[in-house]
């Protein structure tokens, strides 16, 4: 597992021994991807994922720079995860992937990074934990033994309208967001996209919004030296105090800790 940010251009990458995952961090960027024999482009919004199979070479292209949690997972734990599903051989070889959305294997994959971010806390066990459960989402949902079409729930909200909204999120974070601002990039009425939102995200908007506030602000504290003020007013709080609330009931930590302590 690595947090890794990349400059504009173009990023060749060898064809590795075990599958990898990348999660998209940060701001939007437009990325084209040549792998397995397939060509993709679009905008990458934040939690974005791309599936690497074993043994397949890839050439990224950014347009500008991009960040982004790589996670290994190692064949090992691919077919124990198999092997406990019950699910046939064809299940430990991961499908090409690329720029799709999985609620699960984000929210497991911040929850990693985390755990790194403040030297593992909690042990081996815990990571190992939380890779078996990645290991077996893969299984069941990005496999070649995987149902074609995975049954889509009819009050999530469609992933072009998805996109749309979190790449507006993303890109007004330091602005007064409202809900009904948001609702309307989305093309939906408020209690449709609410729903929709949720469906698809696993949070509401609000939650949501909070969230990558407060990791915008995690990278500020540690990558900059600007007052707490103006950190709290650069990613959309009206005061410090609500930044540094916030802060502790999310990461468990104060904004001067996180400065501090640099993770």
């Amino acid at each position: 597992m690595r947090f890794q940010v990349d400059p504009p251009g173009v990023l060749d990458v060898a064809a590795r021994l075990d599958p990898h995952i990348v999660i998209h961090s940060g701001p939007p960027v437009e990325i084209g991807c040549e792998r397995g024999g397939q060509v993709h482009s679009g905008l990458s919004v934040h939690g974005d994922i791309d599936i690497v199979p074993a043994g397949v070479v890839s050439r990224w292209i950014l347009k500008k720079q991009d960040s982004a949690l790589v996670l290994r997972v190692s064949q090992d734990l691919l077919s124990e995860a198999v092997a406990s599903l019950g699910a046939d051989t064809p299940a430990a070889t991961l499908q090409n992937r690329f720029q799709s959305r999985d609620p699960k294997i984000e929210h497991l994959g911040w929850a990693l990074k985390a755990e790194m971010d403040h030297g593992f806390p909690n042990g081996r066990l815990y990571t190992d934990g939380i890779g078996a459960a990645i290991a077996c989402q893969l299984v069941q949902a990005h496999s070649l033994a995987a149902p074609k079409k995975m049954a889509i729930n009819s009050e999530a909200m469609p992933a072009f309208r998805l996109r749309r909204v979190l790449s507006y999120i993303e890109e007004n974070l330091s602005g007064d967001l409202s809900l009904s601002a948001i609702a309307s990039i989305s093309g939906l009425s408020l209690s449709h996209f609410q729903r929709g939102f949720c469906r698809a995200v696993g949070l509401s908007a609000h939650q949501y919004v909070i969230r990558r506030r407060i990791e915008r602000a995690k990278q500020l504290l540690v990558e900059t030296d600007l007052p707490l003020i103006e950190v709290a007013f650069s990613v959309g709080f009206s005061h410090q105090s609500h930044l540094a609330y916030h802060m502790r009931r999310l990461l468990g930590v104060s904004p001067m800790n996180v400065r501090r302590l640099g993770a």
